[in-house]
């Protein structure tokens, strides 16, 4: 009588604890543990969120050197690649800041003749908008730096 409660309480033990463990694997990989979900890992400043993934960016940590002088007569001097343009709306101009998403259908690509005079700085690419010139982070369309009323 003595071994068979010692049995029942053995088999009882052993039953929550491997049960306990099922629960505890099974929320890593379903959707119990949200924390480590779609993560896009980069730079670390300022989040970007949206429906499928978090995007960090550390604006800082490229250390990238824009002469705005130097980029400033470089577009005057080149007027021909790229004529007049219109300022962008209020609202649409105060999306365009640092560390923000480039607003889609917003920016456009640069005259291939005006992008190899400016300073070229790998993974990143030069666009227009509205007088603006904006340096974006190719792979994820995050503004890196805007520079106001270069295109006027």
């Amino acid at each position: 009588m003595k071994n068979s409660h010692i049995l029942i309480a053995f088999f009882t033990g052993m039953t929550l604890i491997a049960s306990s463990s099922m629960v505890l694997a099974n929320q890593e990989n379903g959707k119990g543990n949200k924390s480590n979900a779609h993560k896009v890992h980069g730079h670390k400043k300022n989040s970007q969120v949206n429906d499928r993934s978090v995007i960090n960016i550390d604006m800082d940590s490229p250390q990238i050197s824009i002469d705005t002088g130097k980029i400033r007569i470089t577009i005057g001097d080149n007027r021909e690649y790229w004529g007049d343009t219109n300022a962008l709306p209020p609202g649409i101009q105060k999306r365009l800041a640092q560390g923000k998403p480039l607003p889609p259908g917003i920016a456009k690509k640069l005259d291939n003749r005006l992008v190899a005079k400016l300073p070229h700085y790998e993974g990143y690419e030069w666009m227009r908008a509205g007088k603006d010139l904006l340096l974006v982070v190719a792979a994820t369309g995050i503004i890196y730096d805007v520079l106001h009323d270069v295109f006027d």
